[in-house]
């Protein structure tokens, strides 16, 4: 029975990893069809679907899957995405911004408020949770591209405000304006990005203590498994 459990447990694991996956290329699908209709069909042209075909590389999103996100912008053009943001807070008091793209906000804000109040949070007002945060422009860079040295140098000349490197990539911060110009700079030396994106970071973290993590977690995962969000910001901290 153990390795039948064992089993099972891998199964599981497989066929979750796998929804995610589904789930990844989706939304990065979105991102790209979007960019593609609002701007120029050509990457070097247009700095928003660059980089959304950088991400998508990144995820290792097929060649294929790439281009008919891209013919999609040509296609179902009475269909018109909104980026849309909800703000509010979770379990623990844990400030929370969510990015939708979505063609009906009807649906998408009900579904949001309904996941947030299953979850005991509750939904507020723009500008309830954001002042919580920094929203900053954030180029990632997988650590084997370039050193911590010649990345912390680049940046600073290409005119970003910080560059942090962890064991996995270099976290390049600048402010929102300046992200594609950052880009821009950077490109001239790096051609392989994870990602370029204007997140949210959090001024105080809330630390969460460990009976309450899994609700927490749960809660985070009912969002991001909600097709049209794209991005889950918290100023959550877990503690182990």
């Amino acid at each position: 029975m153990a390795g039948h459990s064992h089993w099972a447990g891998i199964k599981h694991k497989k066929g979750k990893a796998d929804k995610q996956r589904s789930k990844i290329f989706s939304k990065l699908s979105k991102e790209i069809t979007v960019a593609a209709k609002l701007g120029d069909k050509d990457p070097a042209m247009n700095p928003r679907l660059r980089s959304a075909i950088q991400a998508a590389r990144s995820a290792n999103m097929p060649k294929d899957n790439i281009e008919r996100a891209i013919d999609k912008s040509s296609i179902n053009i009475e269909v018109n995405f909104e980026n849309l943001r909800y703000e509010g807070f979770g379990p623990d008091k844990v400030a929370v911004i969510v990015e939708t793209l979505t063609d009906n906000k009807n649906r998408t804000a009900s579904s949001i408020r309904t996941i947030f109040q299953k979850a005991g949070g509750s939904l507020g007002t723009l500008g309830s949770a954001s002042h919580n945060f920094n929203q900053l422009g954030i180029i990632k860079i997988d650590k084997k591209e370039i050193s911590d040295e010649d990345i912390f140098e680049l940046a600073i000349e290409a005119g970003a405000n910080e560059c942090i490197s962890n064991n996995i990539f270099h976290e390049i911060q600048c402010p929102v304006n300046e992200i594609y110009h950052v880009k821009r700079e950077l490109e001239n030396n790096i051609s392989n990005f994870i990602s370029t994106e204007i997140e949210w970071i959090p001024l105080n973290s809330v630390k969460v203590s460990k009976d309450n993590n899994e609700n927490l977690i749960n809660f985070f995962e009912s969002l991001e498994e909600n097709d049209d969000v794209q991005n889950v910001y918290s100023n959550a901290k877990f503690i182990n």
